[in-house]
């Protein structure tokens, strides 16, 4: 998979894509993240990728010319499943949006900046607008990171443990259950009899029946959801 950021400020980015599971990723070979600097691709002395919007109001908008100048050159090289736009409107970003992304073979994203991009841009070039949460952050290159970790890590070969991203919370609308690891007694606390069990039905049957319960708990949205499609 190839993923390519367009940001204002892609030094934002450098360092959550070089440590760990995802640094391990693009050193095998299964994902490659490019960043590219939007002003790169502004014109004029001073490079200017925003503007005053047109009627006024606070805030600075997104130009229409270097973003277009930069998907056009991008978009000249490879052909993208994907273009999308960080934005706080855009569709809730969830494990089953990120199942669907991690399919795709080239990503286009876009970081929202300022007070948001030129309509123009949404209405041309944007296939899928996406959001992290229902708050705004001071500009889109965090959620792309999110995206980047969260989609990057399901791609087939990127965890050591081919299985681990199933029992992922949120796979199947359930919390994921407790877990413990030696040692098996800890200030008066002991890990679950049947964790030591070594009987792999009963442990399957315990970490269900506590992701059930957990998620009842403390997510009861995702429960009713997860009530719904048991129904179905």
């Amino acid at each position: 998979m190839r993923i390519d950021i367009i940001s204002v400020l892609p030094e934002l980015l450098e360092s959550p894509f070089s440590h760990s599971i995802l640094k391990r990723a693009q050193q095998k070979g299964l994902l490659e993240v490019h960043l590219h600097a939007l002003r790169n691709f502004a014109s004029g002395k001073h490079k200017q990728v925003d503007d005053y919007p047109f009627g006024g109001g606070a805030g600075m908008v997104m130009k229409v010319e270097p973003i277009a100048a930069c998907f056009e050159h991008l978009q000249e090289e490879r052909d993208y499943d994907e273009v999308i736009y960080t934005s706080p409107d855009g569709q809730l970003l969830d494990q089953a949006l990120c199942n669907e992304l991690s399919m795709k073979q080239n990503i286009l994203i876009l970081c929202g900046h300022y007070k948001g991009v030129d309509e123009r841009i949404r209405e041309k070039y944007i296939t899928r607008e996406v959001s992290i949460g229902d708050y705004v952050l001071s500009g889109g290159e965090l959620a792309a990171a999110v995206i980047v970790d969260a989609v990057g890590r399901l791609i087939p070969g990127v965890l050591n443990d081919e299985t681990s991203a199933l029992f992922d919370s949120f796979q199947d609308s359930l919390l994921a259950p407790p877990v413990y690891t030696r040692p098996a007694e800890w200030r008066g606390m002991q890990v679950p009899d049947v964790l030591l069990s070594g009987h792999e039905k009963k442990i399957e049957e315990w970490r269900h029946d506590q992701s059930v319960q957990r998620t009842k708990d403390r997510r009861p949205d995702l429960y009713n959801k997860w009530v719904g499609e048991e129904g179905e």
